[in-house]
């Protein structure tokens, strides 16, 4: 197994101990640290964070675990079973993004089980919620927001006033909020994390399955990447056999695509976050390769 983290930025903190962080003023202030794994495709994604998921939360004293999941069952959608599976793998709260209807059995289970959220932008009326407030291990009240972008994707509300709504909503309940923001464009994906700087403690981009190497804490204290990649295998073309990809685009075809095999990857980030105040204090990168 290769382990490649990269480097964290800080604002006025390091990773210190889970339950206690010194900045550099000699301030004392409790933090609480959240992962979010990218996109995770198929049954190989599934299986590699059930292997990788426990020493990840042991080594980075991990108090609450996010993934996107709206790829778990076989590279498209997500049903009960798939959910069902990787709660028990350890992850609290499950978003997800355009993909989240592709397999229909997951409608009833979406209606009832809150931690498996939807876009908060879909029409009055869509099942699920596209929020939650939960709390982490430490007891932490920690607020989840799923929200997707237009740019290139299906025509929702708007993310930013809806996104923006709900935010100051949640407030009232709690400073800790972490937002995936399931966008194709960077542009938009940039602005979104300006336009959240302050708000959130998180602004943490899904779709694309490529991970970016822009993580940073922008100046109102948001953590922001543009793309926290994806979980799954990693000789593919975003999770899909390469040759079955390439083939599509030398004859412009319809096929059906399978989930590559072979060895697998997890991507995602750790973010360090003021409990005290929600300002987020360090956000790290993760690639991990498995087995």
């Amino acid at each position: 197994m290769t382990d490649c983290v990269s480097d964290a930025l800080y604002r006025d903190t390091v990773f210190l101990d889970p339950d206690l962080n010194l900045s550099r003023s000699g301030h004392v202030c409790f933090s609480m640290k959240v992962l979010f794994i990218g996109d995770i495709v198929g049954k190989i994604g599934r299986q590699t964070v059930r292997a990788l998921l426990p020493n990840l939360v042991s080594r980075y004293k991990i108090g609450l675990v996010i993934a996107n999941g709206e790829n778990a069952a076989a590279g498209f959608g997500i049903t009960e079973k798939t959910a069902v599976e990787l709660f028990g793998s350890g992850i609290h709260v499950i978003t997800t993004g355009n993909h989240v209807w592709d397999k229909k059995e997951v409608l009833p289970y979406i209606a009832k089980e809150n931690r498996l959220l939807r876009p908060l932008n879909f029409p009055t009326g869509t099942p699920g919620t596209g929020s939650i407030v939960c709390a982490a291990t430490g007891g932490e009240r920690v607020a989840v927001v799923n929200i997707s972008g237009r740019v290139f994707m299906n025509t929702l509300d708007c993310p930013f006033r809806t996104g923006r709504e709900e935010i100051d909503r949640l407030r009232k309940e709690t400073g800790v909020i972490i937002v995936d923001f399931h966008a194709e464009a960077t542009s938009e994906k940039r602005a979104f994390g300006y336009y959240m700087d302050g708000l959130a403690s998180a602004v943490i981009g899904t779709h694309t399955h490529v991970q970016t190497a822009d993580e940073t804490i922008l100046d109102g204290g948001t953590a922001y990447i543009t793309d926290a990649g994806m979980t799954g295998p990693a000789t593919s073309v975003i999770g899909i056999e390469k040759d079955q990809i390439i083939e599509r685009f030398l004859t412009l075809m319809p096929r059906k695509y399978d989930v590559a095999e072979g060895k697998a990857m997890l991507s995602g980030v750790v973010v360090e976050i003021n409990a005290e105040n929600g300002r987020a204090t360090g956000i790290q990168r993760l690639q991990i390769t498995y087995p």
